[in-house]
Parts: structure tokens; sequence; C-alpha cells
């Protein structure tokens, strides 16, 4: 920005035509001030929209109350929005002190105006005689209708005045709960540091992790190294650090976050969430929160999910054991037979067994696991598949130098998306990685295909002083699982934007993402782009190999650790009645079938549960398991008729990845595969056996 223009002259960036490649979001413009005066813009424009539209004086219809605006899209799509995605993706990837005090002052007025709209008695009476009295609509406009009154409907519109009082008050309240939430557990995983000066406390560790390290700790101008909870940090000390006292101050940190005694402890905030949401939930009609979510999900209801989980506990519990034994086997071999295993050995000894069993481990793949090579192998992945290539645009604004900007084309060069990939750890951005979008997609009033801007966030192992980034092969898991979520979001091809892309149901939604998993350990896929970074050496077909027949190390314990996931999100989103228990006991309770390691009462996973606490998957987190058993499934047809076979991936491509949620997410499953899905793919991939024959899918 240049500095000579008055405060008097400059304009607000979201007031105005954005003038940047693809009318991209110019980060380069945008000041903290403008997001407060953006969102205050936005409702007031919103509001005028909305008594344009139950001011007329017109019969209602479909197009003079559904499409009545000034941004050729559905419903209210305008400056809110705008602002309103920025704001909260930079919340997550990219945020500040400030930023966080101005989200919890705007949190309550956002969440009052959605309110406000959802509860506006004569908007939903227009919306209701539409519903009951319409001109003959597509498919699409049908299913646009629907949503729209089923979506008032759910957010109270059949209430009575008191009742939609009180539900200003939950929503409100849940609203800030969430953000709260989130703000500690941010807080508290930055918070830590195990700084190490005496270089004998790190033996056992790999080059790439000390490496790693001592860029930590420069950048917190610290001496020696720095190790932190971001997973490119905690994940190889806990597998490698031979000092065990150090594992166990990393472990218990982890698993103690948001406990303390302090400003950031998320014990209470739990509760109250669990409450708001089942209070809300029974409002609205509904036994509990998670009849509530499960009515607008494949599973149903709350039996199918159980159902789902149990038959995978006793498909396999009796493997995880066996595993589980193993690690114990192996560690009292190396400390005496009087060694009991804490959970803070558990990685430490299960990376022991890996090379004992396969000879194998994640630094030995690093060398050829280089970033810009991951890279491109993903991206010829895509174009292999789908004819689809990148091209990366630096004129395209980017919020942080870790952020690329691509262009995306189909294969005869029409432009198709942006693409913004964000690849490290930092300061302001939150753990774990996840795709969103700056814009959606959708066609407009003169038929213009609006194209859509999507993201993915991650947090990767960075570069250090000596090498590139070199990523664990679990690390290319992620790229491709958030890449899956990408190609959901950059081949949407529907009219209306809130149906496009990943705008699906919410155990539909893992299904691209981890379908995209599979590639990760097909030769084929490999060796496109798996080179040694220092001697262009390609993986030798022996690590390959070994990857392949290591593919199932410790599988069935991982499989038990989500569903005991699963189950603790079940246990809090079907009580009926108020959340009073102690959460550290409620918690061991709630999954105790689906756990066989030590637990420790001191630790505790659901203060730091984003996922069911301030994300989407509250009495849904069993979704993850779920699109397991449809990606496995899907991957068979795949791998029937070749990985790389492009009639297959055009029919993935045409039957799932581009319609949005314009259909039931079972209807355009088996249009692609021809049949409902079984679990059967998934127990063949884990090498898991059942006696008699394996059951099937829950129908929908």
């Amino acid at each position: 920005m240049n500095e000579n223009i008055s405060l008097e002259q400059r304009k607000n960036p979201f007031f105005e035509p954005y003038n940047t490649p693809y009318d991209t979001v110019p980060f380069d413009r945008i000041r903290l001030e403008d997001f407060e005066e953006a969102f205050m813009e936005g409702i007031r424009h919103d509001n005028e929209l909305i008594d344009k539209t139950i001011n007329n004086p017109s019969k209602p219809t479909f197009d003079n109350t559904l499409l009545n605006n000034d941004d050729d899209t559905e419903g209210y799509y305008d400056l809110l929005s705008r602002v309103s995605t920025v704001f909260f993706n930079l919340l997550s990837a990219e945020t500040s002190d400030e930023m966080d005090a101005l989200a919890q002052k705007l949190q309550p007025i956002l969440t009052q105006h959605a309110n406000d709209v959802r509860l506006n008695k004569k908007l939903f009476e227009r919306i209701k005689a539409v519903h009951l009295h319409h001109r003959k609509l597509t498919h699409e406009e049908k299913v646009l209708l629907d949503n729209s009154y089923d979506g008032f409907v759910r957010c109270g519109a059949l209430l009575d005045e008191d009742g939609k009082e009180k539900l200003r008050k939950l929503t409100e309240e849940a609203s800030i709960m969430s953000l709260q939430f989130s703000q500690n557990l941010l807080k508290e995983e930055k918070a830590f540091t195990l700084h190490i000066t005496d270089e004998k406390q790190l033996a056992g560790l790999p080059d790439t992790a000390r490496e790693s390290a001592v860029v930590a700790a420069k950048e917190r101008n610290l001496d020696g190294w720095a190790f932190t909870l971001d997973s490119p940090s905690y994940g190889p000390f806990m597998s490698y650090a031979d000092d065990r006292e150090l594992r166990r101050q990393m472990y218990m940190a982890r698993n103690t976050i948001c406990t303390h005694n302090n400003t950031e402890n998320n014990m209470e905030i739990c509760k109250r969430i669990v409450n708001l949401r089942r209070e809300t939930a029974q409002l609205l009609g509904f036994r509990t929160y998670a009849d509530y979510v499960l009515k607008k999900r494949m599973a149903g209801n709350s039996h199918n999910v159980y159902s789902l989980l149990d038959k995978l506990i006793n498909a396999y519990k009796p493997t995880a054991i066996k595993e589980l034994e193993e690690i114990n086997k192996i560690a009292r071999k190396i400390e005496g037979k009087d060694f009991k295993m804490m959970p803070w050995d558990f990685s430490y000894y299960s990376h022991k067994l890996q090379l004992k069993k396969y000879n194998l481990d994640s630094e030995m793949l690093r060398p050829y696991f280089e970033l810009s090579k991951v890279i491109d192998g993903v991206f010829s992945l895509a174009n292999t598949l789908y004819g689809i290539t990148f091209k990366e645009n630096k004129d395209i604004p980017v919020y942080h130098p870790d952020v690329k900007a691509y262009e995306v084309f189909n294969d005869d060069g029409t432009f198709l998306a942006v693409f913004y990939a964000d690849f490290h750890p930092r300061k302001g951005k939150q753990g774990g990685a996840w795709m969103t979008e700056y814009q959606g997609q959708w066609i407009d009033k003169k038929g213009k295909n609006v194209r859509p801007h999507v993201s993915v966030v991650m947090n990767l192992t960075k570069p250090t002083d000596e090498k590139p980034a070199l990523l664990k092969l679990s690390e290319v898991e992620t790229f491709l699982h958030e890449f899956g979520h990408a190609l959901h979001g950059m081949f949407a091809n529907t009219r209306f934007e809130s149906l496009s892309g990943t705008n699906v149901w919410w155990d539909f939604v893992e299904l691209p993402s981890q379908f995209m998993e599979n590639f990760s350990i097909e030769k084929q896929f490999l060796r496109t782009f798996a080179y040694h970074y220092k001697t262009g050496e390609p993986l030798p077909d022996e690590l390959i190999n070994r990857i392949v027949k290591s593919r199932n190390f410790m599988v069935a314990y991982s499989c038990l650790r989500q569903v005991s996931y699963g189950l603790l999100d079940m246990a809090y989103y079907t009580k009926k009645d108020e959340f009073t228990d102690d959460i550290l006991t409620f918690e061991k309770d709630a999954w105790k079938k689906a756990i066989i390691g030590e637990q420790l009462p001191e630790t505790c996973m659901t203060v730091q549960f984003s996922h069911i606490m301030a994300g989407g998957y509250a009495a849904g987190y069993y979704s993850y398991k779920w699109a397991e058993v449809l990606d496995a499934d899907a991957f068979s047809v795949f791998k029937k008729h070749g990985i790389f076979d492009r009639k297959t991936a055009q029919s993935f491509r045409e039957n799932i990845l581009s319609k949005g949620g314009t259909e039931h997410p079972m209807t355009l499953y088996k249009r692609f595969k021809g049949s409902e899905p079984t679990i059967d793919a998934l127990l063949k991939r884990n090498g898991i056996k059942t006696r008699g024959k394996s059951p099937r899918g829950e129908k929908q």
C-alpha cells in the first residue's frame, strides 16, 4: 500500500472490486480495522435485502424470495459473507491477540444477526409459502428450497416467541463458548516449549528433528534446541528420544492442555457447550443433540452410529490387543521383564517394533519426500486422473510467505480454480490440517460459472538452514487427504453455492479426502515423484515393498483410537439430561470398550477435542470411520480397473466430486460404484479377518 495515501483517501478493500487476478482476496491491502467496518456494513446490507424481500407486495415465488438479491447468487451471499470468509479463515491460519479480541467482540453480534435472519417470521412465512406452492422447479432448485425451508425450521422458525428468545440466548452463548475454547487451545499449544541445552538429552533423535529444533530455538531467541507441541516437532520426539523423562514431559504437556488452573482451562467451557447444544436440540423438539444432528447425516440415527462403531470394535479389537502385546514384548526385551510401559513409551517402542519387523521408519523415507517434489507428485496425480494442471501465480496475494497460490486449469485449458496451499506451523496458526474456501462455486444469472478459490492449511515439517522441507510418509498422506477435499471444492459444478463442493452431509465429506490417501503407498504413484533430494535416486523398490508390507502396522490399534473418539463424541451428545459429570471420569468411562492401553487420570482429550467442541463434528466424529468404509470400497473400483484409470476417475469426478449436495450421498455413491458400499474392502485392506460373512454398511 502507498503510505502517502491518507486515511481519508483509502477505501476499505471489502467495499470495492478487488482488482486482483481472478478477483482473489487482496490480503496485502487488508488491515485489521477493515474487518469490523465491513462486518457492520455487511449486516446493514443484509438487513436491507431482507426488508426488501419481506416487504415485496408480490406473491412469494422462488425467484423473488430465494433469489432476490443483488449479487447473482442464491440466499444472502454478499458483503457479509465476503468479509466473514476472510476473517474466520485467518482466525485459524494467521491470527493475533488483536484479531482474537476482535473475534470476541464480533461473535455475539454476528450470532445475533444470524438469529435475526433465521427467526424472522415474515421471511419464513414467504419461504414457507414458496415451499407449499411453487412453480415447476429444477432438481437443484427443489433441493435449495427444501434446504432453505428445513434450515429455518431447524433454526427455530416454528417456535413461539418465548422459544425463539430462549434459542437466541442459547445460540449466542454457544458461539462465544466455542470461540473461547479454540482461543484457549491455541494459546496453550503455543505456550509450551521444551528447551534443551545439553546435547546428551537429544540421544536417539534423528538429524531432521535436531535441525528443526535449532530453528525453533532461534525463532524464540533461545540457545540450543526447542521442541514444541506442533506435530512435526512432537511426533518425532516421542518416537525417537531416548530420554524417557523428557518423553514423559512432552506427553503430559500435550495431553493435559487446557486442564490447568489458569485462564485457558476448558473444563467448564466444554460442559457448557454440551449443555447448550442439548438444550437447543430439546427446545427444537429432539430428544438429544445427536438426534438433531443425525437427522441430516447418512447414518440417520445414533443406533446406526453405534452399530458401526461396535462392528469395528468387534472386528479390530482382538488384533489390536495382539499389536499392543507385541510392543510390550519388545519393550520388556530391551528394558527388562519388570518394565511397565507408559503412554509416553508407546510411540518409542512402536518405532522399535516397526524397525524390527520391517526395517523401516519415517526417517529412512524423508530424503525421498522433499516438499517441492511432493507437491509436483500430488499435482501430477491430479493431472493423470483428471487432466488438470497447476501453475503458481506469484501475482495472487497471499496472507503469509509460507502460502503458495496456484491457477488450476482443465485439460482443455479453461480456468478451473485458484488453489492456495499453506504448509508449515507458526505462532498464530491452529494445529492440524484442514481445507477451506475463500470463494465457492456457483453459476450466476447470466450463466457465468464462477469458479472457486480453495485453500488447504497444514502443519508440515519446515525447512532448516541445512535442508529443504523433508516430509514423513504420514505428512504426504495428510497432504493427499486435504488435497482430496480441495478437489471436491475445485471440481464443484452446481448452480447454487450452498450446494456446491464440500457442502454435503458431514459423514460424506471425508470420502474424497480419505480416498486420496490410498495413493500414498502405491508404487506407481511413488515412482512419479519420490526421488532423493541430494542424489536424485528414485525411492528403491525394496523400500517401497517395505512400505507396502508395513501399511497395516498397528492398523487395528489406530482404528480403535478413532473409534474411541467416536464413542466419546456420542457419549456427550446422546445425553438427555444436564451434563454435570466430572469430565476426566466421564471421558474414560465413555470410551473404555475401545481402550486397551494405560490411561492416566489427569490426561484429557475432551478439552482439546476441537472437532466436537468448536468444529462441525459434534455428534459426527464417527464420520471418519464411516467414510473409511466408503473410501476403501471406492478405491477397490480403481484397483480393479487400474489406479490411474482415467475413465474411472472421470466417473468419480462427475458422480461425486462435482455434484456437491445436489443429491443424497448414497444416490451419488451408487451411481459411481453401482451398488451400496460394504465393510468388506476395508477389512481386506487392513488385513482383518472376521468369521462368517462380513457385515454390510447400514442401509440409508
